[in-house]
């Protein structure tokens, strides 16, 4: 059964306490990716209705730090599904709840696997894209999927179809 990019959506809120941060205040990237990776597997399972595993995690870049006392609101939703693993995108704000304001701090794609009860890989239900913002991530995808293969050693450069259009011109 297909299922559309909206209803994997999930919001993870977590509030910014002493034992989150390093020397200078700032949460630690650590503990983000930790919750970062609970809200995406959370997304991916809501997808395919199944236990999954990280595949992968994409680069992260931090754009702005998020300080002691800030809240930090974690979007993760689906982009596409392959045959039996998920990519999932992920936007991470931070917020300062008392001067009222919110705040971008980093976003990435993760890659989840589905498994069966016997912990093998298992199919996964296709994902329907609805909004621009979505057809968008969807259509990427494929692009982002076969640089991961390449840097993971399981792909060939030349067997990348979809990042040759990038690279060489006919």
């Amino acid at each position: 059964m297909d299922k559309k990019a909206a209803e994997s959506l999930v919001v993870m809120t977590e509030l910014v306490l002493p034992n989150d941060t390093n020397t200078f205040g700032n949460l630690m990237g650590g503990r983000l990716m930790y919750w970062m990776d609970i809200a995406a597997a959370l997304a991916a399972m809501k997808h395919c209705g199944a236990p999954v595993v990280t595949a992968s995690v994409d680069n992260i870049s931090f754009e702005n730090p998020i300080k002691l006392g800030n809240v930090v609101h974690i979007e993760a939703k689906l982009t596409r599904a392959f045959n039996t693993s998920m990519e999932v995108h992920l936007t991470v704000w931070g917020e300062d709840a008392i001067q009222q304001y919110k705040y971008k701090s980093n976003e990435a794609y993760y890659t989840f696997v589905s498994l069966d009860p016997n912990g093998k890989p298992r199919v996964v239900n296709q994902l329907i894209p609805e909004t621009e913002s979505e057809k968008k991530l969807f259509d990427g995808a494929l692009r982002r999927r076969q640089l991961r293969l390449i840097l993971g050693g399981k792909m060939k450069p030349q067997d990348a179809v979809e990042l040759k259009a990038l690279f060489i011109k006919d």
